[in-house]
This record gives structure tokens, C-alpha cells and sequence, in this order.
């Protein structure tokens, strides 16, 4: 593609090239192009010595940086963000670097933000997407305090919410995320224990068929011993032809999807509001759950919500 302010396209160059071949001059032709008599003759050099080839744009970085980094500073610098996580403004000062020159390493090499990087190891997260629908499913549970009635420290204050917490026990959201469209499901139980979790699964099963995903292929868990030993686990993944697949040990950055829902899980709905019961909670994840999958914008998909990468009819979901 031409620069925006070139007056000649690969069609005009060709044009030039053709009438000054023809006799004419090419002081004419210059100014009947609007150009100048150098770049006129830049293209008519070009066209005599490449023929087509030579009309076509060329990139307009130089062929040598003298003044650039040498590759041993930046793989200091590099180091550095890795292994202790510094700023430019740390980083620029150890090596004799001005923070700008630091900042501008770290971007050409994918470094400049920190959640780029996996925090334990400092390696550069790699990134990936299932192909389509159903291809892998992520599964995880997450724990969550029960509110006591009348509401807990969010509503009572921390001294009060205290005292009225102790033996409440815990809820367990069990979650399913599919990997390409970030459809998701979940559901409220008293335990994680394996049978809760394999009729968990084959019911998120019932979810996606009824949303248009047909079969699951994959299901990536963490390495719980539910996921791990217990046959109802498999025999629910025998039932629905998937392959269980699970997390490297200490690595929850695998199953990150499923992590990231959580995330949003407790932001948009276990911590949206004070609320005055653990049921009233309870009762609100259909809404945040309709809203997840159907409105909201989800910008790991261009500000689509997950149910537009899913193949159902149009209109059948509002």
C-alpha cells in the first residue's frame, strides 16, 4: 500500500515509466505528474534496471542502526525484567540507559507489562485458543465464605460481620469455561467431592449442547484429587467421549481461562453489592450468568459477548 500522501500509486509509476520510454521528456512528464524531476527519475531508474519489480514500494527502515542497542545490553536488560521484574526506572540506571532506550527493549521484546510475563519463572506467557467450540473445556472450583443472615461484615461492619461469621462454612462455585468462545457455566455446591464434581460436568455438558456446542472434546482440570483418582470423574468423561487433560503441578497460569472467570466472577457478582443472605447471593449468579454469556463485552473477543462465537441461530438468544 502506498503512503497516504504519495502522489503516485504502481498505476501512475507505470504511466511515467511508459511516456518518457515513448520520447518524451521527462521534465514533461514530471510536471504533468506533479512530482519532481528527481523522484520522476528515481522511478524510470528503478524501472530500467528491476522492470515491474522495482515500481512496487519499499520499506523505508535504513539497512543499518549504528546508534542502536548492542544485542549483549539488551539481553541485560531482558534478564533483569525477568529474573527480579524491574521497571525502566530501575533497570536504566544499573545499565547506564536512559528509562525511554529500557522501555523500548522491553516492547520489542514483549516484556513492557508485567502480566505478560508467568511471575514464578519470569517467562513470557504463551498465549493460545482452541480452534473451535467444544475443543477444550476448563474446569475449576472456587471457595467462597457463606454470608450469614442479616448480612456480613460488607453490611454489619468488620468487628460485627466477625462475630456473626464463625461457623458458617463454605459454598463452592463450580465453574466450566469453553476455551474459544468463553461461554460459561457454573454452579453452587457444599463440597467438592468427586461425585458432586462429575455431575457437575455432565450437566455444564447439557448447558453447551443446548447453547449450540455439540461435543465436548477436552475437559483441562487442576490436579485435585477428584480430577485425578476418582472414577466417577471418568466415568462422567467416558460418558460424554471427552478426554480429561490436567494442569501442570504449581501452574494454575494452564487452566487460565477458568482462573480469569473466577476473577470476574467475584468482581461482578460475589462482591457486586452487599448482600443481606447467602441465598440472595446465591440467586443472583443466573443473572451474572446470562449477562456473562449474552451482554457483556468480552475483549478477548473484539468486545463480543461468548455467545457470538458460538454457532446458533440468529436470533434465538437475546
Amino acid at each position: 500500500m502506498s503512503h497516504r500522501n504519495a502522489r503516485l500509486t504502481i498505476h501512475g509509476r507505470r504511466l511515467l515509466a511508459e511516456r518518457v520510454r515513448s520520447g518524451r521528456p521527462v521534465a514533461h512528464v514530471a510536471a504533468e505528474m506533479g512530482i519532481s524531476r528527481a523522484t520522476a527519475h528515481k522511478w524510470i531508474r528503478r524501472s530500467r534496471t528491476e522492470g515491474e519489480a522495482g515500481l512496487a514500494d519499499r520499506s523505508s527502515r535504513p539497512r543499518t542502526t549504528p546508534h542502536r542497542t548492542p544485542a549483549t545490553v539488551e539481553a541485560r536488560v531482558c534478564q533483569l525484567r525477568q529474573a527480579r521484574k524491574l521497571g525502566p526506572a530501575l533497570i536504566g540506571p544499573a545499565l547506564g540507559l536512559p528509562a525511554s532506550t529500557v522501555h523500548r527493549i522491553l516492547v520489542r521484546h514483549a516484556l513492557n507489562r508485567l502480566a505478560f510475563l508467568d511471575r514464578p519463572t519470569g517467562q513470557a506467557i504463551r498465549r493460545y485458543e482452541r480452534a473451535r467450540p467444544g475443543e477444550l473445556i476448563h474446569v475449576d472450583v472456587k471457595k467462597l465464605g457463606r454470608i450469614p443472615d442479616g448480612g456480613g461484615h460488607k453490611v454489619l461492619g468488620r468487628q460485627a460481620g466477625r462475630a456473626t461469621r464463625s461457623r458458617m462454612g463454605f459454598d463452592y462455585v463450580h465453574s466450566a469455561v469453553d476455551d474459544h468462545s468463553r461461554l460459561a457455566y457454573s454452579e453452587i455446591h457444599p463440597d467438592e467431592k468427586a461425585a458432586t464434581c462429575a455431575a457437575f460436568l455432565r450437566r455444564a455438558a447439557t448447558f453447551f449442547a443446548a447453547a449450540g456446542i455439540d461435543r465436548i472434546e477436552r475437559v483441562l482440570t487442576d490436579n485435585a484429587w477428584p480430577y485425578r483418582k476418582s472414577f466417577a470423574w471418568q466415568q462422567a468423561l467416558t460418558d460424554l467421549g471427552a478426554a480429561g487433560k490436567l494442569t501442570r503441578i504449581y501452574r494454575p497460569q494452564t487452566n487460565g481461562k477458568v482462573e480469569r472467570f473466577n476473577r470476574t466472577l467475584l468482581d461482578e457478582w460475589a462482591y457486586l453489592r452487599p448482600y443481606q443472605t447467602n441465598d440472595e447471593r446465591n440467586q443472583a449468579l443466573a443473572d451474572f450468568l446470562h449477562t456473562y454469556n449474552h451482554h457483556r463485552c468480552h475483549t478477548a473477543l473484539g468486545g463480543h459477548p461468548p455467545i457470538s462465537r458460538v454457532n446458533n441461530a440468529a436470533g434465538q438468544y437475546s
